[in-house]
């Protein structure tokens, strides 16, 4: 079988949909023998932008997989006419890739950019193949949140093109209970299309150290309560939250606030965290693959934030590495919010109401001071781990793509 992806992020991109991408890539071609062709973007980060020659799309190949690099503009995500300008880019370069495939049996669109799945769904046709989308966000509803982003007829666009894409795809994949409800009961998708395939994490690849870490020492973190973010410093995570959080729990000297990652507003992070005098603020870049087992390990606890009215919108998908690494978590995000479901249903973690730092640093301090509990939730949330690793997900897909008629 011969599976093609539209997605702008791709290895060795580390944008979450990226990564998860990549694994399942890996897997599908490594595990299931299946042809794998993926057209995607230029890596945003500057140590990944090399660019082989070849426009529009230059070839590469990667662990039995076809990438077509469709050539795209990597400008700074901090202005949305910026992450308008690569996403369009990519877009139009993407829709010649199509050029470059071998007959597929199955295309899956991702939403990264919004409207790739026009490109996928165009590809499909074509060649007599099914069309799956995988919806990691929903849109026009997450752009709408965004504070940078406010033009009403690209919006009213969005959602067209959204609910063409759910009406027209074969089978959609949504990445949790509560956004198959909002795709069912907002975009009138076909509820009997809709297959439910959460995110993941390896749960060979991260697993709990809790005796010596060499990251905890590297960054002199032993004996601290270390508070951790990891992942993208955005638009949508409301960290900004956690650094006031971090003002507000300052005299509290044992606890630390780690936070992991790249995104536009990370130098407003920044600003603020020096602005305020934060000694108890410890920012890093994105850590290697290699070094992730030891980096969530350091953490006490996580925290996982999410802006109001994003639930089931997006997913925050940093929460399956978290529950993999057998660590708790604070998660600031509303009731319905799959993160909240997760935490309740395998009691690993504590919800707090979004926007709200006061909350949120009485979250953190209430579990500093109750490290039986802490270690129990931690123990918890690596059994949670089991149900959502890459194993389970992995054959999820397989499953599907093999459920698909047969398009020829």
């Amino acid at each position: 079988m011969h599976v093609v992806f539209f997605n702008r992020s791709f290895y060795p991109d580390v944008a979450a949909t990226g990564q998860l991408l990549t694994e399942l890539c890996e897997g599908l071609a490594g595990d299931y023998g299946f042809q794998v062709s993926v057209v995607a973007g230029q890596p945003y980060y500057p140590q990944q932008r090399e660019f082989k020659e070849g426009f529009p799309v230059a070839l590469e190949k990667y662990a039995g997989i076809k990438i077509l690099r469709a050539r795209s503009t990597t400008l700074p995500k901090d202005k949305a006419i910026c992450r308008f300008t690569n996403y369009m880019s990519y877009f139009l370069s993407s829709l010649t890739g199509g050029f470059y495939l071998k007959k597929p049996d199955v295309v899956v669109a991702l939403t990264d950019p919004p409207i790739i799945g026009l490109a996928g769904l165009l590809w499909a046709r074509i060649y007599g193949a099914k069309f799956v989308f995988w919806c990691q966000d929903i849109f026009p509803e997450v752009a709408l949140l965004l504070e940078d982003f406010r033009n009403e007829p690209l919006n009213r666009a969005l959602d067209k093109i959204n609910r063409f894409l759910l009406r027209k795809a074969d089978t959609t994949v949504a990445i949790g209970e509560t956004m198959k409800r909002r795709l069912v009961e907002i975009k009138k998708a076909p509820e009997k299309k809709i297959e439910i395939i959460h995110n993941w994490a390896d749960c060979e690849e991260i697993q709990p150290i809790n005796g010596p870490n060499p990251f905890r020492y590297q960054y002199n973190l032993n004996g601290k309560f270390v508070v951790m973010h990891s992942g993208n410093i955005g638009l949508s995570q409301d960290v900004e939250k956690l650094v006031e959080s971090a003002r507000i729990l300052r005299q509290e000297k044992d606890i630390v606030f780690l936070i992991i990652g790249e995104g536009n507003k990370k130098a407003e992070l920044l600003g603020k965290a020096k602005t305020w005098d934060l000694e108890n603020v410890i920012f890093l870049p994105y850590q290697p693959k290699e070094v992730l087992k030891y980096a969530f390990s350091a953490a006490d606890i996580f925290i996982i934030s999410l802006k109001q009215g994003l639930a089931g919108y997006i997913v925050p998908s940093k929460l399956y590495g978290i529950l993999a690494s057998g660590r708790p978590f604070v998660a600031a995000v509303e009731p319905e919010c799959e993160v909240a479901t997760i935490s309740k249903r395998y009691k690993c973690g504590v919800v707090c109401p979004p926007g709200n730092p006061h909350a949120l640093a009485s979250e953190i301090l209430r579990l500093y001071e109750d490290p039986g509990n802490l270690k129990e939730m931690g123990k918890r949330a690596r059994e949670a781990a089991r149900n959502y690793d890459r194993k389970v997900a992995l054959r999820s897909f397989y499953s599907l793509f093999l459920r698909l008629p047969d398009p020829r």
